[in-house]
């Protein structure tokens, strides 16, 4: 099975490679400011999304998940990429010491791994991206917008992603 679009703004992965092939779909869609919510469990494909998306932008630095170091900064392409891994953190206090209200909506796009347990602490305008893993390798992305820019950025994927698959 391939990347294909089961309905608006959700897409299913057949496969590690589908999966980051989706991420460089997206790429093109983002802007300064943009704020990903990465939801989803150990191992369902966060951080091949996130390779992708970094591919897609032009970086071609290794991508992996910044478990312990909290963030990676993705900034060898065409928009900085912030990456950030919120796992560990157990009170939202913590996001103080990893450095992202100092680029949370201002600089590059933000990919957030588990920040949905953060979100009231976050910001109210993101891209919900929840990824259910349907089997082995098959996966479903749902791509939700909250505010006005996160919903023309995820009309904004579909149709690229739509228009990329034919």
């Amino acid at each position: 099975m391939a990347l294909e679009r089961v309905d608006a703004r959700v897409f299913r992965s057949g496969s590690a490679a589908d999966t980051e092939r989706l991420g460089e779909l997206v790429a093109p869609c983002l802007a300064e400011g943009d704020v990903l919510v990465l939801t989803g469990g150990l191992g369902a494909g966060k951080t091949q999304f996130t390779r992708g998306v970094s591919r897609g932008l032009g970086d071609e630095h290794p991508v992996t998940s910044p478990t312990f170091a909290l963030m990676a900064v993705h900034d060898g392409g065409s928009l900085p990429l912030f990456h950030f891994d919120l796992y560990r953190l157990e009170h939202a206090y913590e996001l103080e010491d990893t450095g992202i209200f100092d680029v949370l909506g201002y600089e590059g796009a933000c990919l957030l791994e588990w920040g949905e347990q953060f979100q009231d602490e976050l910001t109210d305008a993101y891209l919900s991206v929840t990824i259910t893993r349907l089997g082995e390798d098959e996966r479903a992305l749902e791509f939700v917008g909250h505010g006005a820019r996160s919903r023309a950025l995820a009309d904004a994927i579909d149709h690229a992603v739509a228009e990329a698959l034919g």
